[in-house]
């Protein structure tokens, strides 16, 4: 299927809404996330479904390069398990995404439906991960937000596919990159140490991902106070730094050698250390008949029921803004001629705005579809905290994202903006509570 629209920001080349409305019959917002809404879109001509992501020109700077960005990677890839991009619209207003719908479940809900579930299962999930990741890398992309969220099933049928979604971080690499973005509990120790970084991060990522579903619980966990948002992601960004993960009992006892091998090389602290996707592939865990056909449903589903579906870790909706921290040195000036009130226990000025909200499950424990995007945080100010491994703070500013008004969550649980980075920085105070230029979704 052509695309509607070829030539980004040629102004001589806007589509008409009329041509969008033509071609496709768009049903209601199914879902708001971070910079877009996303609809359920059925093609006139053949009855065919697709997803649309629209985004919304007037809802920033930010919003723009984000559905810009997303489409100039999603272009460039093809691959069975990332979901393709079908077409594109750019009015004057709007940016129109059309993708493949994957019909499937998420990855969590698949585990917990299972009758039997062993590391032969985890192993193929984690395979399909590793192909479409190492195609990536081949390309010099970095995906730069995967985690459980973004993976899906393509379809319900018992052998579907995993897919990939989610592309607005996605980043070429053309030299290392510098500005931090991501999910805090997926960060990789050189995003959190504020250093260069590359495809690396995906595979630590990928090692995040393969511990959770092979035991249920993530590997760097810190027991919080309701609201200690500061406190919990700076000790976070502690473990993550030194590696501090262990192959706790009882929850690894039944978990084969090799499989703890491929997550301590994926989960390497040095990235030039690190195994890649394309090796990682060969590895006896993914390739050769190493994972163990034991079923091990009860004790993962336990634990992810505890420490997932009860919190609701994978869809929690929380911001820390930490701006007037993040923002030195632009601001320093600023600061220095309105000291804030109080300081925090390291001496640190107070946040700026923090607040909090856990998505309340529905019946079916699902979090309701306008809470269910935001799920990323902002790795903020709790980086420059915890993070220099020569113990100097960073004071590099981080990007950080607009909050669309558009994606305002209902009053009874405020949905914040996911993190997200888009390669920009801000140099002026939002005016809505901001975060991290991506993540969770």
């Amino acid at each position: 299927m052509p695309f509607g629209c070829v030539t980004l920001g040629d102004k001589k080349d806007y589509n008409q809404p009329s041509e969008v409305t033509d071609r496709y019959d768009l049903g209601q917002v199914i879902k708001t996330e971070e910079f877009c809404e996303i609809f359920r879109a059925k093609e006139k001509s053949t009855g065919k479904l697709y997803t649309c992501k629209k985004f919304l020109k007037r809802d920033g700077r930010k919003v723009r390069k984000a559905a810009k960005n997303e489409i100039i990677i999603l272009k460039m890839v093809k691959h069975p398990n990332i979901l393709q991009l079908v077409d594109v619209y750019v009015t004057r207003k709007e940016y129109f995404l059309f993708l493949e719908l994957a019909t499937g479940r998420e990855v969590f809900d698949w585990i917990l439906d299972q009758g039997y579930y062993s590391e032969r299962d985890t192993s193929n999930v984690v395979r399909q991960v590793l192909e479409a990741v190492a195609y990536l890398h081949s390309l010099k992309i970095v995906h730069r937000n995967l985690k459980l969220e973004n993976l899906v099933y393509y379809n319900r049928l018992k052998n579907s596919k995993i897919v990939i979604s989610d592309f607005h971080l996605a980043k070429l690499e053309n030299g290392l990159i510098k500005e931090p973005c991501g999910t805090p509990e997926y960060l990789a120790p050189e995003v959190v140490g504020r250093q260069r970084y590359g495809r690396p991060v995906d595979c630590w990522a990928i090692g995040v991902i393969m511990y959770i579903l092979l035991s249920g619980n993530p590997p760097f966990y810190e027991e919080m106070d309701e609201d200690d948002y500061e406190n919990h992601d700076k000790n976070l960004f502690r473990k993550i730094l030194a590696g501090d993960y262990e192959f706790d009992p009882p929850y690894w006892d039944d978990i084969s050698q090799a499989a703890k091998d491929l997550v301590a090389r994926l989960m390497e602290v040095d990235q030039d250390q690190r195994i890649t996707a394309e090796e990682a592939i060969s590895h006896e865990w993914i390739s050769g008949n190493a994972a163990s056909d034991k079923n091990i449903k009860d004790g993962v589903c336990a634990q992810i029921e505890k420490n997932f579906a009860r919190a609701k870790w994978k869809k929690a909706v929380r911001v820390t803004t930490m701006m007037k921290r993040l923002r030195a040195p632009e601001h320093t000036d600023a600061a220095k001629a309105n000291p804030p009130a109080a300081a925090t226990a390291d001496g640190a000025a107070p946040t700026e705005t923090t607040s909090s909200s856990h998505a309340k499950p529905e019946a079916d424990g699902k979090v309701p579809a306008a809470t269910e995007a935001a799920t990323a945080t902002t790795a903020t100010a709790p980086l420059a905290a915890a993070a220099s491994p020569e113990g100097t703070a960073s004071t590099a500013p981080i990007a950080t994202a607009e909050t669309p008004a558009t994606t305002a969550a209902p009053a009874a649980a405020p949905a914040a903006a996911p993190a997200t980075c888009n390669g920009e920085q801000n140099t002026a105070p939002s005016a809505t509570p901001e975060s991290w230029n991506e993540e969770t979704g």
